[in-house]
């Protein structure tokens, strides 16, 4: 039963005499079952009968000056002999004492077996000091199984208000004005909110007193034989029941940690939470799901090795502080390797601190954050070109968040592109619609090596997805990159580009690149804007490159790439700039079994529009009035021998062998290209013209013999001519097949006349005809001979 203050007084005054008198309250907060009711003897006077766990005396006179036993007893003792605890007390005299019961008597069935003592603490209050707008409030550690602590004002001090505070000690007077707080026990770290709870001393009407703040009771009552758990209960000045301070919520985050840390190394790692094990075994490509995690506190997350037992020889350690109903995604990336990898970027945990777990947009949308964790990866785009055919992620580095897209619930199909847009470094399907991913939250993450050559061999490139619910990370499948069929050859005859070397962006794509050579088809990205670079031969970079184009090949296609043009700034006429010629709906095969196809180019840089006339067939005209830098489009021959006569302005110019069944050509797709210069000596002495092949498979360009009878009926059984090249004079020697009137034209490179010699009625047989040269600047010219039955053509180089 409680004692009334009077009886109590009475007590406690006939123990002395001269009535020297002490301020003392008496709280009972030893949380033993064995002492859950107590007597409290003073001497050998009953003091207290039947004094209950979480009860206090109020404050009464208590004698000072001299000294007297308090002794603790079971209930319903008869003398104080029985008491199973004595503590001897002199009280000063005017003093204000607060004295505590703490600990356990029993000998089994708790840990920790803290011995039970009287606390006392020697300036106590019973008013606020500051008035009545004022509560004071004196900090006492009583629970026998819980750590040094700290306590936390969350609501408006937002600041630890007891530091460190042990068990059994009192943290002295906290003058606080009259308000409704929040009070965190934190652990000695301020690390872990051990408890919360509610002081509305407002709300009480508590201004102007002095209260008692006691941690009582048991964290773990299973082992402390199930007593009474642990709670923040306050003793009024008054006495009575301690009052219990309500429950508040502990404040929380949701957290989800990814492990995407492609080191062998840390294939499997332990992840703690301050000094307490929070992942075990945690594995490469593993996400957990989202969880509670305290919010508010600075707390510890270390990275161990597996079988870890504690965190002294943690890989990595990182200190963090979450917002209280923030969700957090956290990704550890990065290297722990001193070697091995290249590049050994460290180790890290990367915090994305707007999480979600839920699609914002609701049941018909799926929300995807994208992560950058591969360590070898270039800054990229992130490309979906199935429905959106746009870049949804711009130039993300390695370590970054992209932020939500927010999507539609489809199937897409997502390009990783390098930061310039130009290359495509791999392509997956990212099927939303068909794993029901609708009103999902994703996390879709680069992981592993661009080149596990240089990593250790370790995991491979991919985009890995990691579901709010945790687990392993699902693997995007691969896509198939949206190719074109490239050829490239090089037709610039100008000296200074006769070798060059072609960069794709900023990759070498073909080293020395020689005049009149062909790449064979090859397979280039398409859908992405390109850089083809004309370098120098031996060049590192493109910085200097003599010429820069950019193009955008379309899926599926098939393109020829001409190189044509002058690079130099002088000598040579006329200066047609350098350029690349493109020819989209190339073909590598012809259309028609047994066919073959020819594409024909006008790339010589001084001569005219230009007509090209079949005359063995004879087909007549096949390509009419075709331009410098111009593509005929295919002819579709039958695999024949054919003779290409060169007209310009209808005069004949020069006719050439195209043996297309000798050559074993049919179905293939052939370029014929008029190549070089027909005035050499104008264009600083390059290549002549003449008609090169590139055939499919690359290599060098093959060159079309010229044609030693061009008319439909032969005119010679033979011809030579010599010498050539020529000085002053040319001699040719030839078999006529019929008699004729016959004159001789001599024409310079562009087909123009520059004389004409009638040679009169010559016979068949052999004759011997001298051209003077003598007036002719050096350079290359024709000389054609005609008789009625046909003429021929013939190439001179004048020196």
């Amino acid at each position: 039963m409680r004692i009334p203050i009077v009886t109590l007084s009475l007590l406690m005054g006939a123990t002395i005499s001269n009535a020297q008198t002490a301020r003392l309250q008496v709280i009972h907060n030893s949380a033993d079952a064995a002492a859950a009711v107590v007597d409290v003897y003073v001497d050998n006077a009953l003091l207290l009968d039947d004094f209950e766990f979480r009860t206090a005396s109020p404050f009464v006179d208590a004698p000072s000056g001299v000294s007297f036993t308090v002794g603790i007893a079971p209930p319903n003792s008869t003398g104080a002999d029985e008491a199973i605890f004595t503590q001897d007390f002199t009280l000063a005299d005017g003093g204000t004492y607060v004295v505590v019961a703490d600990g356990i008597v029993s000998p089994l069935g708790y840990t920790p077996v803290v011995p039970f003592s009287l606390e006392v603490f020697d300036m106590g209050r019973e008013v606020a000091a500051g008035g009545s707008m004022m509560t004071d409030v004196l900090v006492h550690h009583g629970s026998t199984d819980a750590p040094r602590v700290d306590i936390y004002e969350s609501a408006l001090a937002n600041a630890t208000i007891v530091d460190n505070a042990s068990y059994g000690a009192f943290a002295g007077y906290l003058e606080l004005g009259t308000a409704d707080y929040t009070l965190q026990v934190r652990d000695q770290f301020n690390s872990t909110i051990v408890a919360a709870y509610l002081a509305p001393l407002a709300s009480l009407n508590l201004g102007g007193s002095a209260l008692v703040a006691l941690a009582s009771g048991f964290l773990d009552p299973s082992v402390n034989s199930g007593g009474p758990a642990f709670g923040l209960y306050v003793a009024l000045p008054s006495g009575g029941p301690l009052v219990a301070l309500p429950a508040a919520e502990i404040p929380t985050a949701r957290v989800q940690v990814i492990h995407n840390s492609a080191d062998l190394a840390a294939a499997q790692v332990d992840v703690w939470l301050n000094n307490t094990p929070l992942i075990d075994d945690f594995a490469f490509r593993t996400a957990s799901p989202f969880v509670d995690a305290q919010a508010g506190v600075p707390f510890d997350v270390s990275i161990a090795l597996p079988t870890s037992t504690d965190t002294v020889g943690a890989l990595a350690r990182y200190t963090y502080s979450l917002a209280q109903g923030e969700t957090y995604i956290i990704v550890a990336d990065g290297i722990v390797s001193p070697t091995g990898y290249s590049p050994a970027v460290p180790f890290s945990l990367e915090v994305y601190a707007m999480g979600r777990e839920v699609a914002a947009g609701g049941s018909m949308m799926t929300d995807v954050l994208v992560h950058h964790g591969s360590t070898d990866a270039p800054t990229v785009d992130i490309y979906e070109s199935a429905l959106a055919n746009a870049t949804i992620v711009d130039n993300a580095p390695y370590g970054a968040f992209a932020g939500y897209l927010e999507l539609g619930t489809a199937d897409y199909t997502l390009q990783v592109r390098d930061q310039f847009n130009s290359t495509i470094v791999a392509a997956y399907s990212a099927p939303l619609a068909s794993l029901n991913l609708g009103g999902t939250a994703l996390v879709a993450l680069a992981s592993g090596f661009l080149d596990p050559s240089a990593n250790s061999g370790g995991a491979a490139f991919g985009l890995y997805v990691a579901l709010p619910s945790g687990g392993p990370l699902v693997a995007l499948p691969a896509a198939a990159i949206p190719t074109a069929r490239v050829q490239v050859i090089h037709n610039s005859a100008d000296l200074a580009a006769a070798q060059v070397d072609v960069w794709l962006n900023n990759a070498p794509l073909i080293n020395d690149f020689t005049f009149r050579t062909a790449s064979p088809f090859v397979d280039a990205q398409a859908g992405v804007p390109f850089d083809v670079s004309i370098a120098l031969p031996t060049s590192t970079d493109t910085v200097s490159a003599l010429a820069r184009f950019t193009y955008t090949l379309a899926e599926g296609e098939t393109y020829i790439l001409i190189a044509n043009g002058i690079v130099s700034a002088s000598g040579y006429s006329p200066a047609t700039p350098f350029d690349l010629y493109v020819q989209g709906g190339a073909r590598e095969t012809s259309n028609v079994l047994g066919n073959v196809d020819v594409l024909v180019f006008h790339g010589s840089t001084d001569a005219p529009i230009v007509d090209v006339v079949e005359t063995s067939v004879p087909a007549g005209t096949i390509v009419s009035g075709l331009s410098y830098g111009e593509f005929a489009g295919y002819l579709e021959l039958a695999e024949n021998d054919y003779t290409l006569l060169i007209e310009t302005m209808g005069t004949p110019v020069v006719s050439y062998d195209a043996p297309l069944a000798t050559l074993a050509l049919a179905g293939n797709a052939i370029t014929v290209l008029a190549s070089g210069f027909l005035d050499p000596t104008e264009n600083s002495g390059g290549a002549a013209f003449g008609l090169w092949v590139a055939l499919p498979t690359g290599g060098a360009l093959v060159e079309l013999p010229v044609s030693t009878g061009l008319s439909e009926q032969e005119i010679v059984a033979s011809l030579t001519t010599y010498p050539n090249p020529a000085t002053n004079e040319v001699v040719l020697d030839m078999d006529l097949l019929s008699k004729g009137k016959s004159t001789l034209t001599i024409q310079d490179a562009l087909g123009r006349q520059l004389d004409v010699k009638d040679l009169g009625t010559l016979s068949s047989g052999q004759q011997r005809i001298r051209v003077d040269l003598s007036a002719l600047s050096a350079g290359a010219y024709w000389l054609r001979f005609e008789n009625g039955s046909g003429q021929v053509i013939v190439p001179v180089q004048k020196q």
